[in-house]
């Protein structure tokens, strides 16, 4: 598959594709379009910001288009992404009329949902919550839904929608395509696959555990008290769109606030948003009313916005997982990007744990020269990208802050007190190595993703 006009697509489609600035196909959607045009069941996995939502969406359309009868489903972890791919879809359809829609997500009124439901939808996007509401009430019926997409199916079943997720299958017809998206493939995954899909066509492009190529990425080893400084000197030596990923909702406004305060353009989403709030903060965002995005975990997937330039991780995530996914907020359909990491002593089991995801069976992960004065955190998180803007770049230098940034090849263990050589500090001095604030800037590397058991956790809102 060289081109979308070989594919024997609607003359509708084509166009609507062209407007949309879709020329080459991306590897995920070379593979998976062809075998969804071809009514096959797939399970596919490739790394974020590559085109995942064009590669069903084309054939989901397509099959709308083609076919007078039956209606499609997507399923989304998130009522941010739900959104974002109902908005991709639309454009595909490019307004056709005869074609209604429905976006069924939490945290919206129920009404105008009924009345998007009685005017009956062939597509249906939304997410497992509300359809379960809906199904319950008796308001949306998937007897005819011919067409199912679960998109980001690990983080459906980290959010604890597991059990939707089987209730929702009561419902549809057995004679069904059905397209399955997921990062990684644990046990529960599996289990479910084989439960309800048809002989899939496995498709895998690239590694998931690896950040896109062009993706510059750096360490600040620095202190809890240093890391506001170190993020606003970095912040005022960056340019382009930044997005600040925080690990709580209070942290994200309170961070918010202060950059505010200090004349930054900033704004802040998280999981206590009423809906509408979440939706004008991205789309000023997008818009470029504001420079900075503060965000919870909630944007670390699906959000699509092709100017953002950086990716700041003042907090490491909780999930090993999670971090390739934030940083695939910039470099989005090969653009280049940047990501750093402010890490302080207390991070440093996390980023262990990021390290290994990225470079298993590689070297060990830098650590933070006032390491043996801080008790490991015991979590799982992630990180790094491999070859290409994979790496760190650059020698050391150390901020006014004591903080030490350092760049290599390698993210090699050093001891305190080592250093990591070849640098100079904001003064024009030798860099610190590990002094009393001990921050270090340097770029690693990554490898496989390790499969985790998958099991389903209790629903949770970032």
């Amino acid at each position: 598959m060289e081109n979308f006009q070989s594919l024997g697509l609607p003359a509708a489609l084509l166009e609507s594709l062209n407007k949309m600035g879709y020329t080459t196909p991306t590897p995920i959607q070379a593979q998976t379009i062809p075998l969804g045009l071809e009514g096959r069941d797939v399970i596919g996995s490739a790394q974020t910001g590559t085109g995942k939502t064009a590669a069903f969406g084309i054939p989901l359309i397509n099959k709308l288009l083609t076919n007078s009868r039956g209606s499609a489903l997507v399923l989304l972890p998130t009522r941010e992404l739900a959104v974002q791919v109902m908005d991709v879809l639309k454009k595909m359809l490019n307004g056709n009329r005869s074609i209604n829609t429905a976006l069924l997500i939490g945290g919206e009124p129920m009404p105008p949902q009924f009345r998007q439901l009685q005017a009956r939808p062939r597509l249906i996007v939304g997410t497992p919550g509300r359809i379960n509401d809906h199904l319950t009430r008796g308001s949306l019926m998937l007897h005819d839904t011919n067409f199912l997409v679960l998109d980001e199916t690990d983080r459906m079943l980290d959010m604890g929608f597991s059990i939707q997720l089987d209730k929702i299958f009561k419902f549809l017809p057995p004679v069904r395509q059905s397209l399955m998206f997921s990062a990684t493939f644990p046990p529960a995954i599996v289990q479910m696959a084989n439960r309800y899909l048809q002989n899939p066509e496995r498709v895998a492009v690239g590694t998931s555990n690896t950040a896109a190529v062009k993706i510059k990425q750096e360490l600040i080893f620095t202190t809890e008290g240093n890391k506001y400084n170190d993020l606003v000197k970095e912040l005022e030596q960056r340019e382009g769109s930044v997005i600040v990923f925080v690990k709580t909702k209070r942290g994200a406004d309170k961070l918010c606030e202060k950059l505010n305060r200090q004349n930054h353009s900033a704004d802040a989403i998280h999981g206590d948003l009423q809906q509408r709030r979440r939706e004008r903060v991205i789309n000023a965002f997008r818009n470029k009313q504001h420079r900075i995005m503060v965000a919870t975990d909630i944007a670390a997937r699906g959000l699509d916005i092709d100017h953002i330039r950086h990716v700041i991780n003042y907090d490491l995530p909780q999930c090993p997982e999670d971090y390739i996914h934030r940083i695939g907020r910039t470099a989005r359909a090969g653009a280049e990007g940047e990501a750093l990491c402010l890490i302080s002593p207390e991070d440093n089991g996390k980023w262990r744990e990021i390290h290994k995801l990225m470079n298993p069976g590689g070297e060990p992960a830098a650590r933070h020269p006032d390491a043996a004065s801080a008790r490991p955190a015991r979590s799982r998180s992630g990180g790094g990208g491999r070859s290409g803007g994979g790496g760190f770049g650059g020698g050391a230098r150390t901020s006014s802050g004591g903080a030490n940034k350092s760049g290599g090849s390698s993210f090699g263990a050093k001891k305190p007190g080592g250093g990591f050589g070849g640098g100079r500090n904001a003064e024009g001095g030798a860099a610190a190595g590990a002094g009393a604030g001990g921050a270090n800037k340097r770029p690693f590397r990554s490898g496989n993703r390790p499969q985790h058991s998958g099991a389903s956790r209790p629903a949770k809102t970032a």
